[in-house]
């Protein structure tokens, strides 16, 4: 059991974690500003990788299904355990909503796609981009009402979906698909081209943001508070996905999948409507890096205990 989780952290997190290193490293020392890798990021690579992907994607209607069903069942149970945990804890509101926060959005974009690919091929990668486009929405509009209620709008929600560039990229990719037409084998070429650039560029970005959420607001942070989130992302995250997919009758290459992407650390792009909303930034801030980090050793686990179920 110890050599497979060392030949997995080997093989899957070390690779992962080099460009990782080089973005904090730039961050930390050149105080390098990502905004416009987040540019490029947003509206040329997420685009690229989820039409490729999904263009070529060996995923069939059933497990489309079963993906969206799985997501939104596990938000639910993530945003209950939120709820019930901030209550046991005396959590006051903004609190309450970094936790939830926290326990509802994961890193499943760009941390969670490059380790599926390497983790479970090309195979794992197809069945992994319906989820990300499903955590996109999610962030975009139940997210946005977890961290501001009382500011939230469905209409600027629908709005800010709307303007996200990979949702269109996967609307036309799936009408292609379903109608048998193709692109121009050029046109085809060079989208997976920009595609294959995903991984390295947003894994520098990933560690360049790491270092920049370490910022002074988490050393006030509580230690209750902290601790809750850390446990509930690290440990019943993983435990709750286990359960729900298992409920649901999910399995294979695409249990294997989703639950790794259900037990990934909390998203980043969590920091920016916790600061938007004033949703225990501090909080969500150091979860953030801290899960971050320890998701090197526990990933490595719960690969080697779905691969051998499998």
């Amino acid at each position: 059991m110890l050599q497979t989780v060392g030949s997995t952290l080997l093989g899957v997190i070390v690779p992962l974690s080099v460009p990782v290193a080089f973005g904090a490293l730039l961050a930390r020392f050149r105080a390098w500003d990502t905004k416009h890798l987040l540019t490029l990021y947003l509206y040329v690579l997420s685009p690229a990788i989820i039409f490729d992907t999904l263009r070529n994607a060996r995923i069939s209607m059933d497990e489309l299904y079963n993906t969206i069903g799985f997501a939104l069942v596990n938000l639910l149970l993530m945003w209950g355990v939120a709820k019930v945990a901030g209550m046991i804890t005396r959590m006051d509101s903004a609190e309450t909503a970094g936790l939830t926060l926290i326990s509802t959005l994961t890193n499943s974009a760009n941390y969670g796609l490059p380790l599926v690919l390497l983790a479970f091929g090309q195979l794992g990668l197809d069945k992994a981009s319906v989820y990300v486009i499903t955590q996109m929405i999610i962030v975009n509009t139940v997210g946005v009402y977890f961290a501001a209620r009382s500011q939230f709008s469905v209409k600027s929600a629908v709005k800010s979906v709307f303007a996200l560039p990979a949702v269109y990229a996967a609307a036309l990719a799936v009408f292609l698909k379903i109608f048998g037409f193709h692109l121009s084998t050029g046109l085809e070429q060079g989208i997976s081209m920009v595609a294959d650039a995903y991984s390295p560029v947003v894994l520098t970005i990933l560690g360049a943001q790491m270092v920049k959420v370490g910022r002074p607001e988490a050393t006030r942070v509580r230690p209750a508070a902290f601790w809750t989130g850390t446990v509930i992302r690290l440990l019943l995250a993983p435990l709750l996905a286990f359960t729900a997919l298992k409920l649901l009758g999910i399995s294979g290459v695409l249990f294997s999948v989703l639950f790794i992407q259900a037990s990934m650390p909390v998203a980043v792009n969590a920091v920016v409507l916790a600061e938007r909303f004033d949703a225990a930034l501090g909080l969500v801030s150091k979860c953030i890096v801290w899960t971050t980090l320890a998701s090197f050793l526990t990933l490595p686990v719960l690969i080697v205990i779905v691969q051998a179920m499998n």
